[in-house]
């Protein structure tokens, strides 16, 4: 009888951790560019390919997921919180992958060039349309505050599971493989068990 994974797949942990950082970079470097003006052409050099960035890792994430479906949430959680966390997901996933390509497609409308790095530029998804570019630039800006909102939503149900609850929630996304930390910790608990008898002895 197989026993019931309690932990995302490798490759579902290392994407977690790895976009995790890149989508906090962004919201700040979003807030940056608002309220600095002598930086801005910099921030908007690093907004762009990073953005790009989490588009693709979003994309493969998703399809990593679909594969490899998450393991099942604590027995603490309710029917109606395993929903409510099943959806915010879904959620994020969206937005993560919304942001990039309404980003893309604002600078289409606008006519600017989409520059990754140096010469490598990305074709326009969109026709020049200042209209549309109005209306895609308020939009970016709606889905950002969305995101921000997610994200911390997502990261206090985190610490409430962990600090209050305790229910280990965190351990299902945790980078090291936990499994291999249990037997260890079997192990040792073994051989101190070990020693305590043959000393009795």
């Amino acid at each position: 009888m197989a026993t019931e994974r309690r932990q995302f797949t490798a490759l579902s942990r290392l994407l977690h951790w790895l976009m995790a950082p890149m989508v906090l970079s962004m919201l700040c470097i979003g807030v940056a560019m608002v309220v600095s003006v002598a930086n801005y052409h910099r921030l908007v050099s690093i907004h762009r390919p990073l953005g790009i960035s989490i588009l693709i890792l979003v994309v493969i994430r998703y399809m990593n997921r679909m594969l490899n479906p998450p393991p099942p949430f604590p027995p603490t959680m309710s029917t109606q919180e395993c929903r409510a966390a099943t959806a915010s997901e879904v959620m994020l996933y969206a937005l993560l992958f919304a942001l990039p390509v309404v980003g893309w497609g604002m600078l289409s409308a606008a006519g600017y060039p989409i520059v990754l790095y140096g010469s490598v530029h990305l074709p326009p998804i969109l026709p020049h349309n200042v209209i549309l570019y109005a209306f895609l630039r308020k939009a970016h800006t709606v889905l950002a505050y969305l995101l921000f909102l997610m994200f911390i939503a997502h990261l206090g149900a985190i610490l409430f599971h962990t600090l209050i609850v305790r229910d280990r929630i965190l351990l299902r996304m945790a980078p090291w493989n936990i499994r291999a930390r249990e037997k260890d910790s079997l192990t040792g608990a073994g051989g101190k068990s070990g020693d305590t008898s043959d000393e009795q002895l």
